[in-house]
């Protein structure tokens, strides 16, 4: 029976009541992977009925992906123009359901499982149909993901191991299916109770649990195999964009691997590369059969601790090794998605990022790479923990992104990430070297963002960075130039084209403040320090009025301009290039 139903019996129920409580078990198998959706079952429905289900999913759905699971068991295989088989009104006969009539019903963006014999039909007519519409109206390929059991020719596989929906209970029970797949071909088959599959302990979401563990395992595996094997712009579509559609496809995988021992080949479209034989699968059985090994005591004694498979130290170790021998004309990483996964891990999370600070310190094609797998959410949501010592790395590491992609300044400020290195910045225990990479990344967020230059004036940046410039000591060997570098070059960001922002640093004693700095023997930090003046140079009535400052009149505008004038002209003639380039330019 399908959903892993009393498999040893399947005639021990009712029929009508079996298929009830099929469908009732394949919505909460969904729902586990995507909570939130609306599901709706449909059972042995006719051709109207299927109509008024994907017209009003659609309707629902809006602008959203509609998925569209077919369980074909029992019925004709697709015609041989890959039309599915419905009921008529009086349930007296099968009628074929035209695909034209599903597409237009369902329209886009959506996802098809197909799991029936011949499933490749349906996937070869819908590509047929799309490609037909797409040279006919100009118009772009449409937004169509399918998934099918087996090919065109093919038959599904009955085997009482398994339940007969062997491909649907891949993609919606992958831990289950996998060690029962498993478990056939170990030194365990004959000794194991295969029930006790159903009894692992823990939640899938808690990885301090062996359910949790095998679960992220799972993930870690499945997107590492899939991030080696597809062009980076198809794995982010398929792995990255679309929880429901990610979970779908890492349990892909796994199907492919167990269809392929049955000699069936699952079908996708986009077509994804055969993957059953990866080697990281052999990583995955070792897991699993770490797994079924204490099984046993576990079930027996709840009180039982489970032991913890070194899976990810092991790829961790392996990471480390490609540090030591990799470059950019080596073959890239391939436990990158592993060490994302691993940011997850309180206990292995300081020795991740500090690999992935080395990793990403080796040169923009290796930022690169690691945004491609994913990086930027995972790096984003430790700007939330308080861990003193993961400080450094992170800032660190968000200097080598944001270095490269200045993008992701409006999801840090969305996010208020700006104020983590902003008390970076404020922090006296931090080195200067590393506090100047905090001025970088602050100066990235408010370049051209009005968004992070507003965020970044409410929450006191201004101050902070005149604060630390005020406090150091002109000419002092001390003084790290580099940091006095980068507080200017932030502040002149901060001020650049924002009234508001320029009067608060006036009222700073910006002025006075930057003015002592172009006497400093480095012409990076007197050039930077031209630069921040520059930008506060047309603070002027216009401006003054704009923001409805009362203070600031015309006297106020005056002295401030002749304050800053004559500071610029004072360097006018500076014998480094780059600071006489700053000041002739002017902002």
């Amino acid at each position: 029976m399908p959903c892993f139903l009393n498999a040893a019996d399947p005639l021990s129920m009712a029929p009508q009541k079996a298929l009830d409580l099929i469908g009732k078990s394949l919505t909460s198998q969904y729902e586990r992977w995507q909570p939130k959706a609306r599901y709706k079952c449909q059972l042995d429905p006719t051709l109207e009925e299927v109509k008024k289900l994907c017209t009003t999913c659609r309707r629902y759905a809006k602008s959203e992906r509609v998925l569209f699971h077919y369980n074909g068991h029992g019925v004709p295989k697709p015609t041989p123009n890959g039309e599915l088989w419905v009921f008529n009104k009086s349930y007296t006969q099968y009628i074929p359901l035209p695909l034209n009539d599903l597409d237009s019903w369902l329209k886009t963006p959506s996802i098809y499982v197909f799991d029936c014999s011949g499933a490749g039909k349906v996937v070869n007519s819908f590509i047929e149909l799309h490609e037909w519409s797409a040279s006919n109206s100009n118009g772009s390929p449409r937004d169509c993901i399918m998934l099918a059991a087996c090919e065109a020719h093919e038959t599904l596989p009955q085997s009482v191991e398994f339940p007969a929906d062997v491909f649907t209970a891949c993609l919606t029970t992958p831990i289950k299916m996998a060690l029962r797949w498993f478990c056939t071909r170990s030194l365990l088959r004959d000794s194991f109770d295969y029930s006790l599959i159903d009894k692992i302990p823990g939640r899938p979401n808690d990885r301090k649990t062996l359910l949790g563990e095998l679960n992220w395992i799972f993930t870690a595996v499945t997107d590492t195999i899939a991030w080696n094997v597809l062009p980076h712009d198809l794995f982010q579509r398929l792995f990255r964009q679309d929880l429901l559609v990610a979970s779908l496809f890492r349990n892909f995988l796994l199907a492919d691997r167990i269809m392929r021992s049955a000699n069936c080949t699952p079908v996708s479209h986009p077509t994804l590369p055969p993957t059953h034989q990866h080697h990281m699968w052999d990583a995955w059985d070792m897991a699993a059969e770490l797994c079924l090994s204490q099984l046993p005591s576990l079930v027996e004694d709840p009180n039982a601790e489970f032991q913890p498979s070194t899976f990810f130290t092991e790829q961790l170790t392996a990471f480390e090794v490609w540090l030591d021998h990799g470059s950019e004309h080596k073959k890239p990483p391939e436990q990158l998605p592993i060490v994302l996964q691993v940011l997850l891990s309180q206990c292995h999370r300081f020795r991740a990022l500090v690999l992935l600070g080395r990793f990403l310190d080796m040169g923009p094609w290796a930022v690169d790479l690691a945004l491609s797998v994913g990086i930027f959410p995972y790096v984003l949501k430790l700007l939330q923990t308080t861990t003193p010592e993961l400080r450094q790395i992170l800032v660190f590491i968000w200097t080598k992104i944001l270095a490269l992609d200045k993008s992701c300044q409006v999801d840090l400020v969305k996010d208020g990430g700006h104020i983590y290195f902003m008390k970076f910045l404020d922090s006296l225990e931090a080195y200067p070297e590393q506090r100047a990479m905090a001025a970088f990344v602050l100066a990235v967020i408010v370049d051209g963002h009005r968004r992070g230059q507003e965020a970044c004036i409410e929450d006191g940046l201004s101050h902070v960075c005149l604060k630390h410039l005020e406090s150091s000591s002109p000419n002092d060997s001390q003084t790290e130039p580099l940091f006095l570098q980068w507080l200017c070059l932030c502040l002149g960001k901060l001020w650049e084209e924002f009234p508001e922002g320029k009067i608060i640093g006036l009222q700073g004693h910006a002025t006075s403040i930057l003015a002592p700095l172009l006497s400093e023997p480095q012409p990076e930090v007197r050039a930077s320090a031209v630069f921040a003046l520059g930008t506060l140079v047309d603070v002027g009535f216009d401006s003054c009025r704009s923001v409805g400052d009362e203070e600031c009149d015309d006297d106020d505008k005056f002295r401030s301009e002749v304050s800053i004038v004559r500071s610029l002209l004072s360097v006018a003639s500076d014998g480094s290039p780059l600071v006489r380039a700053e000041v002739a330019v002017g902002r």
